[in-house]
């Protein structure tokens, strides 16, 4: 659409260049110099207003209302305008100076600039310039006006692993009223018939279609060309109706990654008015999530031309274009078969939900799901949850580092009180594990007396020195919306209790979980990563793991398939899974319920499941993780 637009707010600049003189020189008791007056025009100019600049041919008002309204249509922009060269006829009473124009059209090294001819005549003492509109533009005639035309540059793709366009133009049908075929007394009629179709609100379609010009086109929503999700015959036989190919940047489907990805669209009035200028009404925009963050690199510079317009608007001609120039692609490490399979099996779970996959030998993240149940809040990088038993990863680590192993003797009583709060294992668990067990058969059906127990072998600050280890609690700038958990500090009495078997005040997210197993299978601290071609550059940890360490996580984890609550996971094709359960009280009273976790490695993946009210972390999330490691091959 050819139209005109204003621009970036810029401030005019003035710089008067050196004064040359053709003819005798100056001396003190001599005229004035014109270079001052040229100096004055063109800060004039600059400023769109020349009252103080002494004119010929039109008076300052006359010619500061044709100024203005020769470069309205360039508005809020201002040009800077310099003085060039200066040149004094012999007699001293005429001379010429040069005005350099340099609008920045937001485009570095792309200015538009040009340079105009000043007239000057000394009248008693005082230089006068010769109005003309070839001051404002070369060539300028009386009436002519300038403006912009803006092309949209192509937006960018937003790609995954191996290069796979996740986010690309895409076929789609604008569906909506043509008023042109259907009579004005029908109008209300078929657009109130569309919007019941569509399902919208017939009463607010039928005003917009009542609303818009009566050749308009009023679209009423876009669907997908290969997946309408709409009846398109029925749509078809309602007078007016009408249909409309184009494309749009659109994920494979409405679904994959959405809550991370984010949404593209028309930009709305706050991302106008926050833009500087640089977006107006109409333009594609990234609306949410990883295409609004990085929505300049993806919408690239509009391609920009400056129009010469005759007064009657019948005749225009083009004096500077600035080709558009297209967004950049934002690489993402999201592997489009194992996100699709994640949010496949995620779909019928009506609680908030999540499922994150991470390769361990790079950090990338493969998968980030997060189920229907989360209302389109990205509860895989973002939620925050008490994980419950999973976190007996890192009370395990805390406890190594104090000397135990996992073969060292814990007792598992059925119950353990500190400071007047009785702890229990979950109802079902095994008696036969009850008593003085192994810390790797503790882990293994997750024996919560047993870690509360060793509690004072393991204060806070070594779990939280543990987390930091595996990854959980990172503070860094990832390039992306992410939570890595949080471990208090200082807990004592029943919080620190609660603490050993991640509860209390300890949040984290599935992709913090996930992190922590990725950090397991890999030996050191993984950062996850998702967006660009490489990962974060972070601080270590303060004790990175060691390959000792690393190898007793490993053995116990893999107890908890062969001896403990993960047992369905024995008959997964090899490599052998490592894998922990939990399960986190949520709520008090009638709202009590539980968080299902379940983390595992399997080969070069590191995966955490979650569902935030369900059953058990083994037969609510278990099923769950099966099924996606089976997806996953």
């Amino acid at each position: 659409m050819r139209r005109a637009i204003s621009l970036t707010r810029w401030v005019a600049v003035l710089a008067v260049g050196a004064l040359v003189v053709a003819g005798a020189g100056a001396c003190s008791s001599g005229p004035p110099a014109p270079g001052a007056a040229a100096g004055v025009l063109a800060a004039g100019l600059a400023a769109g207003d020349l009252a103080d600049v002494a004119l010929t041919g039109a008076t300052a008002t006359e010619a500061t209302k044709q100024l203005s309204t020769a470069v309205a249509g360039l508005k809020p922009m201002h040009p800077a305008v310099t003085v060039g060269k200066v040149i004094l006829d012999k007699k001293g009473a005429t001379a010429t100076a040069a005005l350099g124009y340099t609008w920045d059209l937001d485009a570095p090294g792309k200015n538009w600039t040009y340079t105009t001819t000043a007239h000057l005549t000394l009248v008693k003492d005082r230089w006068h310039v010769k109005w003309t509109p070839f001051l404002i533009a070369p060539d300028l005639l009386a009436g002519e006006t300038l403006s912009l035309r803006r092309a949209a540059a192509p937006r960018a793709s937003v790609l995954g692993a191996g290069g796979a366009a996740l986010v690309e133009p895409r076929s789609v049908l604008r569906l909506g009223v043509d008023k042109t075929t259907v009579d004005a007394t029908g109008q209300d009629g078929s657009a109130r018939a569309v919007a019941t179709l569509l399902a919208l609100d017939p009463d607010a379609f039928a005003k917009r279609v009542a609303a818009s010009g009566p050749k308009a086109f009023v679209e009423a929503l876009v669907v997908r060309t290969d997946a309408p999700g709409v009846d398109l015959n029925a749509f078809a036989q309602i007078a007016g109706a009408r249909s409309v190919s184009g494309t749009m940047s659109l994920a494979p489907s409405r679904r994959f990654a959405r809550a991370i990805l984010g949404t593209s669209g028309p930009a709305t009035a706050e991302i106008i008015d926050k833009s500087d200028g640089k977006i107006f009404s109409g333009d594609l925009t990234g609306l949410s999530g990883l295409q609004r963050q990085y929505d300049k690199q993806l919408r690239g510079s509009a391609g920009l031309t400056v129009v010469v317009k005759s007064a009657d608007g019948a005749a225009a001609r083009d004096v500077f274009e600035l080709a558009a120039a297209p967004g950049e692609p934002l690489v993402t490490t999201i592997e489009p078969a194992l996100q699709d399979a994640a949010e496949t099996i995620l779909e019928p779970i009506v609680p908030a939900s999540a499922i994150v996959a991470i390769r361990p030998s790079t950090g990338q993240v493969l998968a980030a799901a997060s189920g229907p149940g989360g209302a389109g809040y990205s509860t895989a990088t973002l939620g925050t949850y008490a994980p419950g038993s999973v976190f007996k990863v890192i009370s395990s680590l805390a406890l190594l580092r104090t000397g135990l192993t996992p073969d060292t003797a814990v007792t598992c009583p059925l119950s353990i009180d500190v400071d007047g709060r009785t702890f229990s294992n979950f109802p079902g668990y095994p008696p036969a594990a009850n008593g003085s067990i192994t810390l790797q058969t503790a882990v293994a059906n997750s024996c919560n007396t047993a870690f509360i127990g060793a509690r004072d072998q393991a204060p806070q600050a070594g779990l939280v020195t543990a987390a930091a280890s595996l990854g959980l609690g990172l503070h860094a700038d990832l390039g992306y919306p992410a939570y890595l958990g949080t471990v208090p500090g200082e807990a004592t009495g029943t919080e620190h209790a609660a603490s050993m078997i991640g509860q209390g005040s300890i949040q984290v997210s599935p992709l913090a979980m996930a992190t922590v197993a990725a950090s397991v299978a890999s030996g050191h601290t993984v950062v996850p990563w998702l967006v660009g071609s490489n990962a974060p550059k972070v601080s270590a940890p303060a004790v990175p793991l060691t390959s000792q360490e690393t190898t007793s996580l490993r053995t116990m984890m893999r107890a908890v398939v062969t001896e403990g609550g993960a047992g369905f996971l024995k008959d997964v094709p090899a490599p052998e899974v490592y894998a922990k359960t939990g399960t986190a009280q949520h709520g008090t009273g009638a709202d009590l319920g539980n968080h299902a976790w379940m983390i595992a490695i399997h080969g070069d993946l590191a995966v955490a499941v979650f569902v935030a009210d369900g059953e058990y972390g083994s037969t609510t999330a278990g099923p769950l993780l099966k099924a996606f490691l089976a997806a996953a091959g």
